[in-house]
């Protein structure tokens, strides 16, 4: 008996999601919670176990491909355990019950009676058409045909291949290419496309091009063809953080304040911690773990700074979930560090650490990113001075933090060189006035000026 095991829904209620790596292939024998594949949702990439033991009979949807949830993504055959309640009672109803449903139910897993359709995959028939294909016997004939009668369509079917051989990142290729495999020579071993070949037919399709329409305009987007464009997938992360971004621009109006902060004492600090290790061994110390400490300190004292708008309601919220605008691989994500007002320099710093190495490595949760209450971006780390950041939705303030660097700086009546930064608040206006704005980002100023204030 094999069965059917279809994208689930894991927790985000996501439509779709794209398939990004297979940890096993066809014949693989697996045992119950194992990772079958990565997918990449609009926020974070995410293992998917498996809910059953068994072998892997076949992959149903190929990586780089997007599936919305509910669709097949790969075959069992010989299923040895489910991870349902009564195992022998789930084997009864699954048998029963034919294919209709996957019988495995894990957190947000398990079918729904109408979540088997999925789209056709172009150039190729269906799942479906080619299970019943496979499934319905040929009728019997009613009189012995002749031999050529019966060989002709066979030697048809031979000469036609289902599908290109390609391997998974030359797929992609085309796909990124607009290039259609199925027009594409292969050069490789048994068949197989390459990166050459998709690359070569692209030029050549350009060099076809120019000598049958050499009087016809080139279109906009062409030069694609010849190399000269690259086009970028708008899709998962990405594509989730830029509507985030455009609705918080284009429902809160923001409202942004600069200062330029002295912030050679906090240096000084830093540089005393990670010569002693003050904090422990490994523990990575930096002026945003100061700066990280200083917005909490500056939210207690200004706590509308730490609200957000709830239909009617402003919600002043008594905890601060720190969020850390993080560039990955991926696109931006903002992970946050959950009452984060309530840790120690040495644990913050720990957090921190751990929050970077998780967003780099593109393993950052769903559970991470939400419930966020104020926010930091660290643009100092790229040479930048200042800008106006955007808020993350839900929140009502985000925080910029420039590049730390010399300058020379008025210090009674003597210009000397000090250690200078640059911090900007963006706010949402409809929740907090100017009052609360300046108030909030000179306490932050104060505390990088003068780090024992932390004391206090």
């Amino acid at each position: 008996m094999s069965n059917e095991f279809n994208l689930p829904d894991v927790g985000e209620g996501l439509t779709e999601a794209d398939i990004v790596s297979w940890k096993v292939a066809p014949g693989d024998t697996v045992t119950v919670n194992q990772i079958l594949v990565e997918i990449e949702t609009a926020k974070s990439l995410v293992e998917l176990p498996s809910p059953q033991a068994g072998t892997i009979e076949a992959i149903l949807v190929e990586e780089g491909e997007t599936v919305e949830v509910g669709t097949p993504i790969v075959r069992f055959g010989g299923a040895q355990g489910v991870a349902t309640p009564n195992t022998a009672e789930g084997a009864a109803q699954n048998q029963s019950a034919g294919d209709e449903e996957s019988g495995p139910n894990l957190v947000g897993y398990g079918t729904k009676a109408s979540s088997t359709k999925r789209r056709p995959r172009k150039g190729g028939a269906t799942p479906a058409a080619a299970t019943s294909a496979k499934a319905e016997p040929a009728p019997a004939p009613a009189q012995e045909a002749p031999a050529t009668a019966t060989s002709a369509p066979a030697e048809t079917r031979a000469s036609t291949p289902s599908k290109p051989l390609a391997k998974p990142p030359v797929r992609k290729l085309a796909k990124d290419r607009g290039i259609d495999l199925g027009d594409v020579t292969p050069t490789g071993p048994n068949g197989q496309i390459t990166r050459e070949d998709v690359l070569n037919h692209g030029t050549t399709a350009a060099q076809g091009a120019t000598e049958s329409h050499a009087q016809t305009p080139a279109p906009v987007g062409s030069g694609a063809l010849d190399g000269t464009e690259e086009r970028i997938p708008f899709k998962g992360v990405v594509k989730f953080m830029a509507q985030a971004m455009v609705d918080s621009a284009f429902t809160a109006p923001h409202v942004t304040e600069f200062v330029d902060v002295d912030v050679t004492e906090t240096m000084n600090l830093v540089r005393k911690f990670k010569a002693n290790e003050t904090l422990g061994e490994g523990v990575k110390v930096s002026p945003l773990l100061i700066l990280s400490k200083a917005v909490c300190w500056a939210v207690a004292r200004n706590p509308r700074i730490n609200s957000a708008l709830d239909g009617d309601s402003i919600v002043v919220k008594k905890y601060v979930n720190l969020g850390i605008a993080a560039a990955t691989p991926r696109g931006l994500i903002v992970p946050n560090i959950k009452n984060a007002h309530a840790m120690g320099l040495s644990e913050l710093a720990t957090e921190l650490g751990e929050l970077t190495r998780t967003a780099r490595a593109g393993k950052t949760t769903p559970a991470a990113q939400a419930g966020g209450t104020i926010s930091i971006t660290n643009i100092g780390v790229f040479g930048i001075d200042t800008g106006t950041p955007i808020i993350n939705p839900g929140e009502a303030a985000i925080l910029a933090f420039g590049q730390v660097r010399k300058r020379p700086w008025v210090v009674g009546d003597d210009i000397v060189p000090r250690e200078i930064t640059t911090l900007g608040v963006s706010a949402d206006h409809r929740v907090v006035d100017g009052e609360v704005i300046s108030k909030f980002l000179a306490d932050v100023a104060r505390v990088m000026e003068d780090p024992t204030l932390l004391l206090v």
